[in-house]
């Protein structure tokens, strides 16, 4: 018994001198996030509006962003909870819970900012997904927040039915309306219509009220949208094509909606909707992600939308690392140890020194949004501790 102990530890890694840099910087975000919480509980404020404000004055607009922003903040706190040597599981719990009674009281209180502007998706699919990642934390026990657990599932509830409302007749979601200026809002994306997916799929893992019906034409206008090279179209539309060598929807220009297509896709078909995706087109996802990354880098902070090769904008950046990260995880720990590392050298790389991050300068709700894909982006790619199994000798 000793001697195969031995053995087992000799054959086990060393540990790696000094922090690891994924947890440094995780700390790091994490304390930018917790320093930076308003007073309300929120994230982000339009005391600050930027550049364009002069095409978003509408406050309606900045509530929107500041409930989303928000939702993601809370979901970085709760997955980022048990990261580190160190975390401050405390000082995170109860800015987690703020954030959450912000959310619980803003998201039934946001209305569409005007006729061509709906925002308020994004305010919706990212409050839905904190909700559903909250319903699930044990910090909802707490005695400090266990009277939102009611309050959760009834505002989820509620999300549930603004999304089915604002569900186009393609089956997907956008967050600007056509120049019909119908209630009901005709564009369709692939990645706003991805993120509602992941969203649903989680409601309904819950025992929420999620149309069926929805979900499967949801998923199926997402179908529609992925091409044969990979790529997804940035809109769905009666013939989803690439329109020419430099066009947004080449892989280069799809790079960080091909990362929440595929997890939206591949966790549908496990969950019995629609075909599905293989482990393989996953992993191929993220090989491109990787090899194409300089496209990223190049639109990165530039101060106009679409400006970059392959009409790449900044705001993709954090966006796009977010859901690689979780691509990563639902590989599975192989996965972890391969592609952890270089997807989080991508976030580590444009870390300031105070620990946040930013990757467009619209507004001032870019720096908290960014903290927050990154912190939770982070979390999902630390590496975890090696469990040694010893066989036990009778």
């Amino acid at each position: 018994m000793i001697a195969l102990l031995t053995l087992a530890l000799a054959q086990a890694p060393a540990p790696a001198p000094g922090p690891d840099p994924i947890l440094a910087g995780l700390e790091q975000a994490r304390s930018w996030l917790l320093a930076h919480q308003e007073e309300d509980g929120a994230w982000g404020h339009w005391r600050n509006p930027g550049p364009y404000d002069d095409a978003w004055s509408n406050l309606e607009t900045h509530r929107s962003w500041q409930a989303a922003v928000t939702g993601l903040a809370v979901i970085a706190l709760a997955d980022s909870a048990e990261a580190g040597p160190d975390p401050p599981r405390e000082a995170c719990r109860r800015a987690w819970t703020r954030g959450l009674r912000f959310l619980c009281r803003r998201l039934p209180e946001l209305r569409r900012p005007s006729d061509w502007d709906t925002d308020v998706v994004w305010a919706w699919a990212y409050g839905l997904a904190a909700l559903t990642r909250s319903a699930r934390h044990p910090w909802l026990d707490h005695p400090d927040a266990r009277d939102l657990r009611s309050e959760v599932e009834t505002v989820g509830r509620f999300l549930l039915e603004r999304l089915a409302a604002y569900q186009t007749p393609l089956g997907g979601w956008a967050y600007y309306a056509d120049e019909t200026l119908a209630r009901r809002p005709y564009w369709t994306t692939s990645f706003v219509t991805a993120v509602v997916v992941l969203g649903l799929l989680d409601a309904r893992e819950l025992g929420w009220p999620v149309e069926e019906d929805r979900l499967a034409r949801a998923v199926a206008c997402l179908e529609h949208c992925r091409l044969p090279n990979g790529a997804y179209a940035y809109s769905d539309g009666p013939l989803p094509a690439v329109d020419g060598a430099l066009d947004i929807d080449q892989v280069r220009g799809s790079l960080s909606r091909i990362q929440v297509g595929n997890l939206a896709l591949w966790r549908a078909g496990r969950a019995g909707i629609g075909a599905g995706l293989p482990r393989e087109e996953l992993v191929r996802g993220l090989r491109l992600f990787l090899a194409e990354h300089r496209f990223l880098d190049l639109a990165y902070q530039r101060p106009i939308p679409h400006e970059a090769w392959y009409f790449n904008s900044g705001y993709f950046y954090f966006f796009g690392h977010f859901y690689a990260a979780g691509v990563v995880e639902a590989l599975g720990p192989e996965a972890r140890a391969e592609f952890g590392p270089k997807v989080a050298r991508h976030l580590l790389k444009v870390q300031e020194a105070d620990g946040s991050m930013f990757d467009f300068a619209m507004n001032s709700f870019g720096r908290p949004y960014g903290v927050a894909f990154a912190l939770s982006a982070l979390a999902r790619l630390r590496p975890r501790p090696r469990v040694l199994a010893v066989p036990l000798l009778y």
